[in-house]
């Protein structure tokens, strides 16, 4: 799923294009795969987009995203409250961070499910007793 960088453009935040996108076919998604999930982004750029910011443009973007996350998260569960006009919308921002890292994996190459079972794999092996064993968790 690698592209060069010079053929699509992806948006940090939605326009009005993408809701359509979105309302037209996204609505039978109900258990999509990550892999459909990152071609369903890739088509979404050939369709409305004109190529994908680069690399260093979508880890700021990212970074912008995860931004607005922590806000709300801070604002929902932390000491902030919310601005007036700003509502809890975790799941949106959430869905935001996912979008930009799609991007980056499809523009780099990388096949998330691969991956992902990767990380389980690690993970089970690495910690499949040390949080069991943390009395921190278990005290």
């Amino acid at each position: 799923m690698k592209h060069k960088t010079n053929m699509i453009v992806v948006q940090c935040s939605q326009t009005s294009s993408q809701k359509k996108f979105t309302k037209e076919h996204i609505s039978n998604m109900e258990d999509i795969t990550i892999r459909q999930v990152q071609q369903q982004v890739d088509k979404w750029i050939k369709t409305y987009g004109v190529r994908y910011f680069s690399e260093l443009t979508n880890m700021a973007c990212l970074t912008e995203e995860v931004g607005e996350l922590a806000r709300v998260m801070a604002r929902t569960y932390g000491e902030q409250s919310f601005k007036e006009g700003e509502k809890p919308n975790i799941g949106e921002e959430i869905a935001d961070v996912l979008w930009v890292l799609i991007c980056i994996a499809n523009q780099t190459g990388i096949d998330i499910t691969e991956e992902f079972k990767k990380t389980i794999e690690k993970k089970t092996k690495r910690d499949n007793l040390r949080h069991k064993n943390n009395e921190k968790l278990n005290g």
